[in-house]
């Protein structure tokens, strides 16, 4: 029986849920370190910059999330992309939805003054970092060459 390999199976789930599972996951850490539910009663200060993050990164991601789909490509790790996006958001970054999923992740932690939450979140950015990201470059690399390295090398990842 062949084994399956556990990176493989972790690259199935959805890149939004890696998201949504690591907040879960530092949500869990409050509640038991705090012995007790975190906060809800955030003061205007936290509020209106987790308000601020959260609406940003909902908009980065969801003009990136638009743009793929108005291409017809994927939007899944490892699979083929149709069209090179380049225009909008990823005119500065190679990976708004990343960035826009980041903000609204600090976004909603400022806004319930949650701080397990953002403790956890290097671990998911070093998922995409070291795991996800290389993947989708290699996959790019192979279907559009040079247009791709060229993309490449006047936009940054990140920011």
């Amino acid at each position: 029986m062949k084994q399956k390999n556990p990176i493989r199976l972790l690259l199935k789930v959805p890149v939004p849920w890696v998201f949504v599972l690591g907040y879960l996951a530092g949500l869990a850490l409050q509640v038991s370190l705090l012995h007790g539910a975190p906060s809800h009663r955030a003061n205007w200060v936290s509020e209106d910059i987790g308000t601020g993050l959260f609406a940003l990164g909902a908009v980065i991601a969801g003009w990136g999330l638009k743009l793929f789909h108005g291409a017809s490509t994927t939007t899944v790790p490892g699979q083929t992309s149709q069209v090179l996006v380049t225009r909008g958001p990823y005119r500065l970054t190679r990976n708004p939805m990343y960035v826009g999923l980041t903000l609204a992740y600090l976004g909603e932690a400022g806004l319930l003054r949650q701080v397990w939450p953002p403790a956890v979140l290097p671990l998911v950015l070093a998922y995409l970092q070291w795991m996800v990201i290389p993947l989708e470059e290699a996959k790019l690399r192979e279907t559009f060459g040079e247009e791709y390295e060229a993309y490449r090398s006047r936009v940054r990842r990140w920011i």
